[in-house]
């Protein structure tokens, strides 16, 4: 444990979660905390605390990061399909000798009405488009490649812009929270046919699957990849009781 009985912890984020976790850990003096930003986002929201922003060069860097700052623990917080740093963490946690959780939301669960088409890949999703259609294309701006040549009509939606690798769309570089109503009237304007979105979970973008719901429209689902293994939590509450300020791990774990 690094000096001064204080707990120094490393959170891997980019997530409301991740933010969340950060303004919590804010308030407990033995708490010392390093937020790690992987610098996609132009505007992230910037967590409380110190921040670095930036990559590490794989797990041998996440190692010497670990050791040549002393972290005494990692809380992985990334996306839900940020798998390769999450691979790295455990690898480089493991080196290193370091504790690591995983802070992974809860999904999304099918409600009545939903028509979900679950596929294991966004390249199984281009696949299994309808054709004429026009698309709701909701995935991140790294996504985009997987429906480039295809000639459906898209409607895509981005934190960032994007490239704009597809021929036909109208192009939205847009953040949540979103309101049921926006989009219901964002469905409807466009005349939308299908949503295409990732299993991510979370609430500030889940009203576009209420508005599908709503309006009948299938949503091809693309599912989470699987989680390293290890102790697993779903709620900051549970992170910041491993971090150490209460006595008891309140979450679930694998």
């Amino acid at each position: 444990m690094s000096g001064d009985l204080a707990i120094r912890a490393l959170i891997l984020g980019g997530t409301t979660e991740a933010v969340r976790l950060a303004q919590a850990c804010a308030a407990i003096p033995e708490l010392d905390v390093i937020s790690s930003l992987a610098g996609r986002t132009r505007a992230p929201v910037a967590p409380p605390g110190a921040v670095r922003i930036g990559g590490f060069g794989g797990a041998d860097g996440l190692e010497r990061y670990l050791r040549e700052h002393a972290i005494d623990r990692l809380v992985d917080a990334t996306h839900p399909f940020a798998v390769r740093i999450g691979r790295n963490a455990l690898l480089a946690c493991r080196a290193a000798g370091v504790p690591r959780l995983r802070l992974l939301r809860p999904p999304w669960q099918r409600q009545p009405g939903d028509r979900w088409i679950e596929v294991d890949s966004l390249a199984e999703a281009a696949r299994r488009l309808p054709q004429p259609a026009r698309i709701f294309l909701s995935v991140g701006h790294s996504d985009l490649g997987a429906f480039a040549g295809l000639q459906q009509w898209f409607l895509v939606r981005t934190i960032e812009p994007a490239d704009r690798c597809l021929a036909n769309a109208r192009w939205l570089a847009e953040r949540g929270p979103f309101r049921l109503e926006d989009e219901l009237a964002l469905l409807r304007e466009h005349r939308v046919d299908v949503l295409v979105t990732k299993a991510s979970g979370g609430e500030a973008t889940y009203p576009k699957l209420a508005a599908a719901r709503q309006l009948g429209l299938p949503v091809i689902m693309v599912r989470r990849p699987p989680p390293p293994e290890g102790p697993l939590v779903d709620n900051v509450a549970a992170a910041l009781a491993w971090l150490g300020h209460r006595p008891t791990l309140a979450g679930r774990s694998t």
